[in-house]
């Protein structure tokens, strides 16, 4: 069962606090949770950002909308209390509590469209209509940018996997650079381009100081990496008297080269196409920045009297 959409909280949000006690956010996560029937497993999961549970961002969005309304009041941050509207509101058993319900609230209104509404003037005429706010703004435009992000990893492994052999090794040794390793990449350039070992494609530093060093192999191809790749690797890395390696590669590891690399004594690290398209991303590599929106939210602490 998935979890309800913040609109669907806001009326069990109102008759748990239609006692008229003062509860803090944290009590009606879990007492909401109870009446919805919202398993644990469904309050841990995590919107994209990763920073917050979907199920606390839900109920914060649904209590807000209520204390925008006048239903709630909020005595002190991340508490919540009925108020003489709530009370009223609760009396006459409403079937919903959603967006366009709390539009008739002057309160609500004002804030939501940042002014005083005209006399006389419909409100679906100017407003969007509810099945537009299914979900609270911020889920809507994390969910968005992970869509926007999924587009660009597919994109970029459509590049890395149809580029020369060698421009694809430019491109890791590009990634780890920026990663941290190899000093510069004049530094890591110049030792890779010495290496011409059988299974190895180029040593990099794995500081700026070179106090240890790390062997890359790396594979643009289409077919799975599977433990024979890696069992070549290895040996290579046992010639070398080394005992680190990185293997990347544009496609995909089978699940043989993920149990051989738990058996062996060396530290050898897999990073596949997908692994390789986020790092690109994230270090800047073969990526470039079109749009950028910062978010901001009232700094409640700032507020706060001694």
């Amino acid at each position: 069962m998935p979890i309800p959409d913040y609109q669907a909280i806001k009326l069990p949000a109102l008759g748990v606090t239609g006692d008229g006690k003062l509860r803090h956010l944290r009590e009606l996560y879990l007492s909401l949770a109870k009446t919805l029937s919202v398993t644990e497993e469904e309050q841990a999961e995590l919107l994209p950002s990763g920073k917050q549970t979907r199920w606390k961002n839900r109920v914060n969005w649904a209590c807000y909308d209520l204390y925008r309304a006048g239903i709630f009041s909020r005595p002190k941050r991340a508490t919540y209390q009925i108020s003489d509207l709530g009370r009223k509101t609760l009396a006459e058993n409403p079937a919903s509590l959603n967006r366009d319900y709390l539009r008739q609230f002057p309160h609500f209104l004002e804030w939501e469209t940042g002014a005083p509404k005209p006399r006389g003037q419909e409100i679906s005429e100017e407003l969007p209509t509810d099945t537009a706010n299914r979900e609270p703004a911020n889920e809507r435009l994390e969910e968005a940018f992970q869509e926007l992000q999924h587009a660009l990893k597919a994109d970029l492994l459509e590049q890395v996997r149809s580029m020369d052999p060698f421009v694809f090794e430019q491109v890791v040794l590009d990634v780890l650079v920026k990663m941290g390793y190899g000093g510069s990449r004049e530094e890591a350039a110049r030792v890779t381009q010495k290496s011409g070992d059988e299974g190895i494609d180029g040593v990099i530093n794995e500081d700026r100081l070179g106090l240890d060093a790390i062997y890359v192999q790396a594979k643009r191809k289409q077919q799975p990496i599977g433990r024979p790749d890696l069992q070549s690797f290895v040996g290579a890395l046992v010639g070398q008297r080394a005992s680190k390696g990185v293997f990347i590669t544009s496609g995909e590891f089978a699940g043989t080269a993920y149990e051989f690399v738990k058996t062996i004594q060396h530290k050898v690290v897999l990073i596949d196409g997908n692994r390789l398209a986020e790092l690109m991303i994230e270090f800047g590599i073969g990526v470039s920045e079109v749009s950028r929106y910062v978010i901001k939210r009232v700094d409640s602490d700032y507020f706060e009297t001694e």
